[in-house]
């Protein structure tokens, strides 16, 4: 009988490694807080109008990657491929009080081809803010996201930014484009050669060698950028340049996402190989609101992917995992009660706490306990009840095993003191 796998694409990811994620999930979240972001939770899956009409019918997202599909009810829905659209279908619909500030942890889904730091099912974390044009609110949603990157110990990192203008500018823009490209088609990659006609502005952001030639020879939007995108575009950089937030001006980065408007930025890890190092990025899309069917509402926001960052760490030596979660192993001789009692009573005054189960012998319990990684071991047998105190043994550190006998009323302010010298 073959045995059932997860999909092609997607992973699971146990203990210890899934503390990993959850670090990476917590420290984003008490950032978020500061900056007086609230978490939403939203739906996996939405009516597939959210992205064809957010994202862009036209672009590579929709028709290439998105995982859609007709429920029992006849309603095309699709799983969802990245956060924004969402967020902002939420905020349409339940009207909050702008400045709408929120951020999220989601799983997104996209069918593409399975490579390192990219699944099919990858995890997402990022913020929305809705209501303000204020550039200085794009520089509050970069630095967020820069010191989320540092926070987790990522050094290497490159920022580059970008300003794609808007209705004013834009068009003129790519009416250049077009005739730069109409002219050179033949020059361009296999995929662009064929379809550069239904969104030029996505032959910026290619990474393949023809269009990358190309490159040089292209029209640049900040020569066509006009008077107000031009002073948000500076008040963004000054905002960043007080901050010390360095960053590199591209006049290529699109972020490859039909909604977008004025800035864009996506931080880079320089560990990774440079066409696929991403580790986060996002811009502003003050039409998007619009597009979804609500009132014309200016928005900005970032995503930073999960499996991305860990990638970075990895190159850069810094995914290393904790020795154990476990603070105190209780090994029970006595048939198992004084374990599953005192392993409650050590978790409520705030220990990681574990036991052993179907009354192994000590030796085996002593096994289990350093596989656990745990720090002290508290050992309960027929002399420690008879007695009222409990021998504790310290597992690893520079107190390895030293031994002391720890009276029961003064065993919690007894094992802190134990296990601050443990770890040194």
């Amino acid at each position: 009988m073959n045995l059932f796998q997860a999909p092609t694409g997607t992973r699971d990811v146990l203990a210890p490694e899934s503390a990993r994620v959850e670090a990476l999930i917590g420290t984003f979240a008490v950032l978020a807080r500061r900056a007086n972001y609230g978490l939403i939770l939203s739906p996996m899956f939405e009516d597939a109008g959210v992205f064809r009409r957010g994202v862009g019918e036209a672009s590579e997202l929709v028709t290439k990657e998105m995982y859609e599909f007709e429920d029992r009810g006849g309603r095309l829905l699709a799983l969802r491929p990245e956060g924004t659209a969402s967020v902002v279908r939420a905020y349409i619909q339940h009207r909050p009080q702008p400045p709408f500030k929120a951020w999220y942890a989601t799983p997104a889904f996209r069918y593409e081809r399975p490579q390192a730091g990219r699944y099919r099912q990858h995890h997402q974390l990022g913020v929305e803010a809705i209501g303000s044009a204020d550039p200085d609110l794009d520089v509050e949603v970069i630095a967020l996201l820069a010191d989320y990157l540092h926070a987790v110990g990522l050094q290497a990192i490159t920022l580059r930014l970008n300003s794609m203008g808007d209705d004013e500018c834009r068009p003129a823009y790519v009416a250049r484009l077009e005739q730069f490209l109409e002219a050179h088609a033949s020059e361009l990659c296999a995929e662009h050669q064929e379809n550069w006609k239904r969104n030029p502005l996505r032959v910026l952001d290619c990474k393949r060698v023809e269009c990358l030639a190309l490159r040089p020879q292209m029209p640049r939007l900040s020569e066509q950028r006009c008077g107000p995108c031009e002073a948000h575009f500076a008040r963004v950089r000054e905002g960043l340049d007080a901050l010390g937030i360095a960053y590199e001006l591209d006049d290529f980065l699109v972020r490859g996402l039909d909604y977008y408007t004025r800035t864009t930025f996506e931080f880079g890890s320089d560990a990774l190989q440079a066409a696929q190092n991403a580790v986060g990025g996002g811009g502003r899309y003050d039409k998007l609101v619009g597009a979804l069917g609500g009132p014309e509402t200016p928005g900005i926001g970032f995503a930073t992917g999960i499996e991305r960052v860990l990638l970075a760490l990895e190159a850069e030596g810094k995914a290393t995992m904790d020795e154990g979660p476990v603070e105190v192993f209780v090994v029970d001789l006595t048939g198992g009660a004084e374990a599953r009692d005192l392993t409650i009573a050590l978790r409520r005054e705030g220990f990681v706490a574990e036991r052993s189960f179907d009354q192994r012998s000590m030796k085996a319990q002593m096994r289990q306990a350093d596989r656990a990684g745990a720090w002290v071991a508290l050992i309960v047998g027929e002399a420690e009840l008879a007695s009222g105190e409990i021998t504790a043994r310290v597992l690893r550190g520079e107190q390895a095993h030293q031994q002391v006998s720890l009276a029961r009323p003064e065993l919690t302010d007894g094992l802190r003191q134990l296990l601050g010298k443990a770890r040194g």
